[in-house]
């Protein structure tokens, strides 16, 4: 089976090691985070060929993938209905690079609210002046 580097990345990155006797890759490339690197739910998108990596912009528009550390988290911040897969942050990191985005936020905690449908009345806000 061919595998492109990213995909490739991202198999090696939840797989488990057998060299390491069966636990997850120790470098997950955060120095500031020692430890296993855990999967994290990262937000997707359907496409013709399964899956995309969703890509979205930090308040001052520099394209950024996000990753959670619990669906509880993703769902807070995104809503219950975006679809996710687990990875852990080095394949995160392999399928944004070819996009461009070299930011990846883990547990953001600003977004916008989620849009609500316009009430069924439509009355206008303002009155319509006559003439």
């Amino acid at each position: 089976m061919s595998r492109t580097p990213a995909e490739a990345a991202a198999v090696a990155a939840v797989t488990h090691s057998d060299r390491a006797g069966g636990a997850l890759p120790v470098d997950d490339g955060e120095p500031s985070h020692p430890g296993p690197a855990e999967p994290l739910h990262v937000p997707v998108r359907p496409c013709s060929c399964g899956f995309a990596l969703r890509v979205y912009r930090t308040p001052l528009g520099t394209r950024t993938a996000v990753a959670f550390t619990s669906r509880r988290r993703l769902s807070d911040c995104l809503g219950r209905d975006v679809p996710s897969v687990r990875l852990a942050l080095p394949a995160v990191r392999a399928l944004a690079e070819p996009l461009g985005v070299t930011l990846v936020r883990v547990d953001p905690q600003l977004s916008a609210a989620p849009v609500r449908p316009f009430p069924e009345d439509t009355t206008p806000l303002l009155p319509t002046l006559p003439g």
